[in-house]
């Protein structure tokens, strides 16, 4: 089952728990737009070489849609128009007025010079720019982008809507001395640890001497291991694409980020060697997934032994897996909220740029805190209101929120017809 039919299973699921109008069922099963666009560069050695790439805006009832851009060579147009519709979900479970978007290009960035890279960059935005804005549709980064490439679609957009003042809240995710905002980097983690913290204070437990396995150990991955070993939890196993380590007594975050800095990954910290499908049944209390989709399936579910799954990574559980963990009694923090934190200072980026303004990191960890808990206690709401799951109790509060948007137009439309 593709990436796409996961969402629409996911939608569906929920749309039946809460007796969802068939109006929004059919306004949620497709994207309001997706465009496919080609375009070439040159590379260093003279040779003309022609990419695709793709931006879906998947709803945007509640605001300008919002998603990241990733450059990788499986992007295809069914996994962007899934993540577009994670998206419009994520925005509406932490309620900001955002719709769901998403875009990418097939390619294999890590084979590109800088001035290769800046070039795909600069053609991309060119291609899309004709549905992006401040107002409309406001890309970041994702899988292999970063805040220079996020620089470039601003400056880049710029260029083709030089009137536009505010046009650096065209992106977010961008470097700091280019209108990005304090806290942007440790922002999804920060906010999937206050979710793990508010989920187990439902339960008068602390993450302090908790044996936590991280699997995916990148920029979300390792700044988690390093908060929650902060916090007096045990990391005890972590991976990243090429392998993992174990350490029963715990590793030490510090050495394993340095040896992955310097050697390219954590295989060469001191611990057991272990594989990604051993870190997924590892002897441990949480199971943080922070790497990338269906990772969990039927296939391996039976031998997670966690009795929490927390998903930092975007789609990393498949429906049928989730459903296989929940009989078993294991607890899963679904990503649509647990990730949100990411997405959230995005917004708060945006909001700075089009005010003018510069928050300090303080300010911005506390208004992440805050609204990460509140989602949370929203969602586990409206699981205990329906009986259900945090996964479905998620679908279902984002699905009202949008309904209530859809609502609305429809509202102010009709009394425009009785006006005329």
């Amino acid at each position: 089952m593709s990436l796409y039919e996961n969402t629409q299973k996911l939608i569906a699921r929920a749309g039946a728990t809460m007796n969802l109008s068939p109006e929004m069922r059919l306004i949620m099963n497709e994207p309001e737009r997706v465009l496919t666009v080609n375009f070439h560069i040159h590379r260093d050695n003279g040779k003309l070489e022609m990419f695709r790439g793709f931006r879906v805006q998947h709803n945007t009832l509640r605001g300008p849609a919002k998603g990241g851009v990733r450059f990788h060579p499986q992007v295809d147009m069914e996994e962007v128009k899934a993540l577009a519709g994670w998206m419009s979900i994520k925005c509406a479970v932490v309620d900001i007025p955002y719709g769901g978007g998403k875009g990418g290009i097939e390619v294999d960035s890590t084979q590109l010079s800088e001035c290769e890279l800046e070039q795909l960059t600069r053609e991309f935005t060119r291609a899309i720019a004709p549905i992006i804005g401040p107002r409309r549709d406001v890309p970041a980064p994702d899988v292999r982008t970063n805040g220079q490439i996020m620089n470039w679609i601003a400056d880049e957009y710029h260029k083709i809507h030089p009137n536009e003042d505010d046009y650096l809240a065209v992106v977010t995710g961008k470097t700091l001395d280019n209108g990005g905002s304090l806290g942007r980097d440790s922002a999804t983690a920060a906010g999937g640890v206050h979710v793990l913290e508010a989920f187990l204070a439902t339960k008068n437990e602390k993450v302090a001497g908790m044996r936590i396995a991280i699997q995916g150990f990148g920029n979300a991955g390792a700044w988690m291991a390093k908060i929650l070993a902060g916090k007096g939890a045990k990391i005890v196993a972590v991976s990243d694409s090429r392998g993992g380590v174990y350490n029963a007594n715990g590793l030490d975050i510090t050495a394993v980020e340095k040896i992955k800095d310097e050697k390219g990954s954590v295989t060469a910290a001191v611990g057991e060697q272990i594989s990604n499908e051993q870190l997924l049944a590892s002897e441990c209390d949480i199971l943080i997934l922070a790497a990338l989709e269906n990772q969990l399936t039927v296939k391996n579910v039976d031998s997670v032994r966690a009795k929490i799954v927390a998903e930092l990574a975007n789609g990393p559980t498949t429906p049928e897996a989730h459903e296989l963990l929940e009989k078993q009694g294991t607890t899963v923090l679904p990503d649509v909220l647990t990730n949100a934190g990411g997405v959230t200072v995005s917004f708060y980026e945006w909001e700075q740029n089009l005010r003018g303004e510069k928050w300090s990191e303080a300010d911005v960890a506390a208004k992440l805190e805050k609204s990460q808990k509140t989602a949370f206690a929203d969602v586990a709401n409206t699981a205990a209101e329906f009986k259900t799951d945090l996964r479905n109790g998620s679908y279902i509060l984002a699905l009202r929120r949008i309904e209530q948007a859809f609502a609305e137009k429809h509202s102010a439309a009709e009394s425009c017809s009785d006006s005329v």
